[in-house]
């Protein structure tokens, strides 16, 4: 595997970290405190991994299939002209919130309605889904074979959940003292979605830009 694409889609899986409605949604279950809230937020971000390396299963095969048809520099013409657009494209996305239709978080959280909402969270994302998008094309112009970009891919969305763990994590060792903070942070995820999606797509777009260029400049490893 190439390091160039190993780094690529790692970065985008860190890109991917940023989700405004996975974080938004753990803090409003740590700020509500339900009973079994480890089982609750388990559940819910579970089930978006569980979907997200299900549907990059379904797009790497399918575009595995049509791939090989399309020339490589051809290939990289086009992945080249994706990632230019992206970091363009990011430059107009408006800093001010739209009035976004979130997945809101039931009133009282259960393990069903967490399966649910955390379904909601992967659909409401697709259009917000550029860094993964963008991984699963990479892996699949590098010719990796299977048990390579599964690996890949279970790793993206181990990644992806991270902040929701994390958070979970530090709101068990310091309890009381991340009520403020947590507020504080759903009131900045509420109010500068639109700015983050800026930053993530224009990085993005230049992660994708990057791993187009010539293999020759690749270091890769066994």
């Amino acid at each position: 595997m190439s390091i160039v694409t190993v780094g690529a889609v790692f970065g985008l899986a860190l890109l991917d970290m940023l989700s405004p409605a996975l974080i938004g949604v753990t803090v409003y279950l740590l700020l509500a405190r339900p009973r079994r809230l480890g089982l609750l937020l388990g559940l819910y971000l579970g089930t978006i991994a569980v979907a997200y390396l299900a549907l990059g299963v379904l797009l790497m095969l399918g575009l595995g299939a049509i791939l090989p048809a399309i020339d490589p520099s051809v290939w990289a013409w086009i992945q080249g002209g994706i990632g230019i657009a992206l970091f363009a494209g990011s430059w107009f996305i408006p800093a001010k919130k739209r009035p976004d239709v979130e997945p809101a978080p039931v009133k009282t959280p259960t393990p069903r309605s967490m399966v649910l909402v955390g379904l909601g969270t992967w659909l409401f994302e697709f259009y917000t889904a550029v860094p993964y998008f963008g991984a699963i094309g990479i892996m699949t112009s590098a010719g990796l074979e299977p048990a390579q970009w599964l690996l890949l891919l279970g790793v993206y969305v181990i990644i992806m959940i991270l902040p929701g763990i994390a958070l979970y994590l530090a709101w068990l060792l310091l309890r009381e003292r991340m009520q403020e903070r947590l507020e504080r942070w759903q009131r900045k995820i509420a109010g500068g979605s639109r700015t983050a999606m800026s930053w993530i797509v224009g990085i993005a777009g230049v992660l994708i830009f990057l791993d187009a260029l010539p293999n020759e400049i690749a270091i890769t490893i066994p």
